[in-house]
Formats: structure tokens, C-alpha cells, sequence
């Protein structure tokens, strides 16, 4: 069965960083474009990042671009995801997701991990 296992989440002040884990199995992890989406209290998932197959393009939503960083493993069957900069807008459950900007989010059954807290506060 799919699995995705998220972690490096915590607390951190505004202007610092976080490099967030995902830990995949249970399918050909190096075949599949992987995301990053995220969700605040309240409010809707928002789409953050995606990784091709390879990892040789990438797409950010605007408010990330250039403080964020998404990279891949395959070898590991890992996803990272390196946040720098971070702000207080910033905070929000953050998960993994198998699949693309355009079906991530919409298409059902959703294969995102468990989530892990990023908390970005003075």
C-alpha cells in the first residue's frame, strides 16, 4: 500500500529554516512527480511545490518562490523540501503527496502522508 511518512516539522522563528522528510513506499516512487501542499487551520489544502519524476523540473506557488526548495532521492525514495526564509504565513500542517500541481489536490483517493506541523512564530 502507498505510504508517505513526513517529518522535520517544528517550531521556528520567522527567518528561519526547516528542511521537512518524506519517506515513500509501498509503489515505484522514481516514476511519479511528487508535491508538497499544505493546510492552515481553517482554510482549504493550497498546492506548495511539485518534482518531476527525475527531478529535473520544478514548480513553486508564487508566495514560495526563491525561500523554498523541493529535491528528491530516488535512490532513498525520499522527498525534501527546504524552507528558508520562513514566515509567520508560513505556518500550516504541511504534507506529501504522490502526483502533480493538477492532481494533488482534486483527484480522489488522495495519497498524501500524515502530515507534520510547521509552526513559523516569535
Amino acid at each position: 500500500q502507498v505510504q508517505l511518512v513526513e517529518s522535520g516539522g517544528g517550531l521556528v522563528q520567522p527567518g528561519g529554516s526547516l528542511r521537512l522528510s518524506c519517506a515513500a513506499s509501498g509503489f515505484t516512487f522514481s516514476v511519479y512527480s511528487m508535491s508538497w501542499v499544505r493546510q492552515a487551520p481553517g482554510k482549504g489544502p493550497e498546492w506548495v511545490s511539485t518534482i518531476s519524476a527525475g527531478g529535473g523540473t520544478k514548480r513553486d506557488v508564487d508566495s514560495v518562490k526563491g525561500r523554498f526548495t523541493i529535491s528528491r532521492d530516488n535512490a532513498k525514495k525520499t522527498l525534501y523540501l527546504q524552507m528558508n526564509s520562513l514566515r509567520p504565513e508560513d505556518t500550516a500542517l504541511y504534507y506529501c503527496a504522490r502526483g502533480g500541481p493538477d492532481e494533488v489536490i482534486t483527484t480522489q483517493p488522495r495519497y498524501w502522508g500524515q502530515g507534520t506541523q510547521v509552526t513559523v512564530s516569535s
